[in-house]
Order: structure tokens, then C-alpha cells, then sequence
């Protein structure tokens, strides 16, 4: 199966005045994926956050996340394959050897 991977929106970050978190619309679009999971938010990487799957193949996840902080994070398509946003705020090596999403709020 070949997936092909291409960006659709770019992260949203939503502020409150009132509150100590962000919302951030994470939306990504991939062609033949069954499942995109969010992964590394808050140091987390063994609890996906499963992205929502929209009629037009668009997956999407809104996550509150602490103001004045910086998140690593890479999506995982269909179980196996890891990719980073094209429009995260910039990116990070990994010791992988390769290099993580960062979201900065």
C-alpha cells in the first residue's frame, strides 16, 4: 500500500485570557490511512491521542495544552509510520537520528 502524506492545515492555537492552557487544532490530511495518532505531547509518547477522521480524509485533534510551554511530537500513521508536521513551529533531533514536531505556546 503506498500512503502519500501532504499537509492540509496548519496547526491553530487558541488563546483565553482567562485560562492557563491553549487549545491547538492539530489537522492533518494523509491518503489511505486508517488511523493518525497524535504522540509526544506533554513528554508522552506511549499514549496516542487518536485523531478524529473527517468525511473529506482529513484527521484532526484539539488538545489543550499548558500556555508558556513547548511540546515534542510526531504522528504515527496506521500503526508504523512516523511523520512530522510541515507546519510545526520548528523541529528537534531525536535520538533516533532523525527529528520531532515541536508546537511552542
Amino acid at each position: 500500500m503506498c500512503i502519500i502524506y501532504k499537509k492540509i492545515l496548519m496547526l491553530q492555537k487558541t488563546y483565553y485570557k482567562t485560562k492557563d492552557y491553549c487549545k491547538v487544532k492539530f489537522s492533518y490530511q494523509v491518503e489511505n490511512a486508517e488511523v493518525v495518532e497524535i504522540l509526544g505531547l506533554n513528554s508522552d509518547w506511549e499514549n496516542a491521542i487518536i485523531m478524529s477522521k473527517k468525511k473529506d480524509g482529513t484527521f484532526s485533534a484539539d488538545v489543550n495544552l499548558p500556555k508558556d510551554s513547548t511540546h515534542e511530537f510526531k504522528y504515527r500513521i496506521n500503526s508504523m509510520q512516523w511523520v512530522n508536521e510541515p507546519e510545526a513551529d520548528h523541529e528537534v533531533p531525536n535520538v533516533f537520528g532523525g527529528s520531532n514536531s515541536v508546537v511552542a505556546l
